[in-house]
C-alpha cells in the first residue's frame, strides 16, 4: 500500500490526540497485518520523536535470552534516535530511564510522540517490564502535557488485558484506545482502485472472503 485507504475515522482521532494540550496514552489493536504501524506511521508521517519495534520471541531459547534481545534491540533504537553518554541497560527500569533521558534531550516544547510497536513481545517472563513501563507513564509521561504516547500490538489479549482493562498499575491510564477492524467491502473496492486493479464486485466479494479484509493479503499479487 502506497497510502492510506479508508481509516478516515482512526486519522481524524489521532490527528485530534496530538494537537491534544495534555498528556495522551493511546493504545491500537487489531489482527496481525491489519495495517496498525502503516496507519500509524502515515497519520503521524515526520512527528514521531522516537520509534521502537519488540523482537519477535520466534527462536528466541528461554526468558533470560529473549529479555536480553528484547534490551539490546530497545537501546539500539534509543542510539538511532541520538541517545549519547549511557550503556546498554542491564534492567528495564534502567532502559525506561535512559529514554527519559533521551526525549528530555530532545524536548524543544512541541509535542513529542513516542511510538512502540509490537509491546507484547517485550513483556518477557520475569523481566520486570510491565513494571517499568507503568513506572515511566505514571511517573514522568504523565506529568508532561506536550507527551503523546502510541503502544501497539496484535496480541489483542495482552492490550485488553494489561492496558484496556488493568487492575494493576495502569488502570484507568489509557486516554484513548483503537481497534483497527479489516477493510470493509468498500475499502476493498477502493484499495484495488487505488492500485489500478480492475475487478468486478462478484470478485472484490470473493476476494473479500478468501483475504478476510486484511490489507497486507490484498497488497500480496
Amino acid at each position: 500500500m502506497s497510502a492510506i485507504v479508508g481509516r478516515k475515522q482512526e486519522i481524524e482521532e489521532l490527528e485530534r490526540l496530538y494537537r491534544s494540550d495534555r498528556p495522551e496514552f493511546v493504545a491500537v489493536y487489531g489482527r496481525r497485518r491489519v495495517g496498525k504501524t502503516f496507519l500509524i506511521k502515515q497519520a503521524l508521517k515526520n512527528r514521531i520523536t522516537f520509534q521502537h519495534t519488540g523482537v519477535s520471541p520466534i527462536d528466541q531459547d528461554d526468558a533470560k535470552s529473549r529479555m536480553k534481545t528484547q534490551l539490546e534491540s530497545f537501546y539500539y533504537s534509543m542510539l538511532n534516535h541520538g541517545l549519547e553518554g549511557f550503556k546498554k541497560p542491564k534492567s528495564w527500569m534502567e532502559a525506561f530511564y535512559q529514554l527519559e533521558q533521551l526525549l528530555t534531550s530532545l524536548d524543544d516544547g512541541k509535542r513529542q510522540v513516542v511510538f512502540i510497536d509490537e509491546m507484547p513481545w517485550m513483556d518477557t517472563p520475569r523481566s520486570g517490564f510491565l513494571p517499568a513501563f507503568e513506572n515511566f507513564w505514571n511517573g514522568w509521561c504523565s506529568g508532561r502535557d506536550n507527551m503523546m504516547l502510541i503502544v501497539c500490538g496484535s496480541a489483542t489479549s495482552w492490550i485488553l488485558g494489561n492496558l484496556s482493562r488493568s487492575r494493576g498499575g495502569l488502570y484507568g491510564r489509557l486516554t484513548d484506545e483503537i481497534k483497527l477492524l479489516p477493510f470493509t467491502l468498500k475499502e476493498c473496492e477502493e484499495y484495488f482502485e487505488g492500485e489500478g486493479i480492475e475487478l468486478s464486485r462478484y470478485d472484490i466479494v470473493q476476494s473479500h472472503m478468501v483475504f478476510g479484509g486484511i490489507p497486507y493479503y490484498l497488497s500480496l499479487r
